[in-house]
């Protein structure tokens, strides 16, 4: 199974709609779920990420391999994440992504992942990028499943 833990929720209907399209790509080969929790708005910083860590917190088991994303995390090309998700689905049954809210992630939630992931040095909007995750998980399935998908 396949979670997926944000700060914030969609608005707009285009990118629901893409939403929609991946989880139900992705519902051939696993089981997923998306946690939206709400976001602490205009607060201090410091403050935001504590009260967003402890909402984020509820949902991780310690069996479960928690993956942050983090511009300042490990890059990889799309067929080396789909190999390293290929290793961590042997070894556990459930993962956890996780995109923190518009200041980032609370350390405390950073310490608790395996994996810390970045998909580019660039600031993508929230929404947009739950979109892409979404999309890299569903390539990552098909090729390792060796189907086709356009480039």
């Amino acid at each position: 199974m396949i979670k997926i833990i944000t700060i914030g929720s969609i608005k707009e209907n285009y990118l629901k709609e893409a939403i929609q399209e991946y989880k139900k790509r992705i519902s051939k080969y696993t089981k997923l779920e998306i946690i939206e929790l709400k976001d602490e708005g205009l607060v201090e910083e410091e403050k935001a990420k504590k009260l967003e860590s402890e909402k984020i917190d509820k949902y991780i088991n310690e069996k479960d391999y928690v993956i942050t994303l983090e511009i300042d995390g490990k890059e990889y090309n799309s067929i080396e994440l789909a190999e390293k998700l290929r290793i961590i689905q042997i070894q556990f049954s459930n993962i956890i992504f996780i995109i923190g809210g518009s200041y980032g992630l609370d350390d405390s939630i950073k310490e608790k992942a395996k994996l810390h992931l970045s998909f580019s040095k660039l600031t993508f909007p929230h929404q947009l990028f739950r979109v892409l995750l979404l999309e890299q998980i569903y390539r990552s399935f098909k090729i390792n499943n060796n189907e086709k998908y356009h480039k």
